[in-house]
């Protein structure tokens, strides 16, 4: 009986030596609809804020239109939503500064190409209206049109 019992543990240790190891969820992608009430599907939530401070002065709208139609438009044809806000921030001397802003909103599909664009767009922002930064947050959300 003593023997049949150490047979027993020995190929449980054997099938777990021999057995693949599990992946972590962090390397396995998710299903579009894990987590989402259908028919909703998961989707990246961007969100870039755009300070209007620009320099020599604010940001002119019609400056602001032509950089959407210009950098963001054709990197994200699908659809955005931008809203106007205010806000506040402390710069590199450690002076609050604060200003108009614009939020911008994109749920969209990641691919191979997605961080290129986003970080074209912040980097276009910032060469054209002379700003130190542009916010980024990024998160999956459930979405359904």
């Amino acid at each position: 009986m003593k023997f049949r019992g150490l047979i027993q543990a020995a190929l449980i240790q054997i099938l777990l030596f021999c057995a693949p190891p599990l992946a972590h969820a962090e390397d396995t992608p998710a299903p579009a609809t894990q987590g989402c009430v259908l028919p909703a599907k998961r989707m990246e939530r961007l969100e870039l804020v755009f300070g209007l401070a620009g320099k020599p002065g604010r940001v002119a709208s019609h400056a602001w239109d032509a950089f959407m139609e210009r950098e963001v438009t054709p990197r994200f044809p699908d659809g955005l939503t931008v809203f106007d806000g205010y806000g506040q921030w402390r710069n590199k001397r450690g002076t609050i500064s604060k200003e108009s802003s614009r939020l911008l909103l994109i749920w969209y599909e990641k691919d191979a190409t997605t961080e290129t664009k986003i970080e074209a767009i912040r980097a276009a922002y910032k060469r054209r209206f002379h700003q130190d930064s542009v916010l980024r947050a990024d998160e999956i959300s459930c979405v359904s049109f």
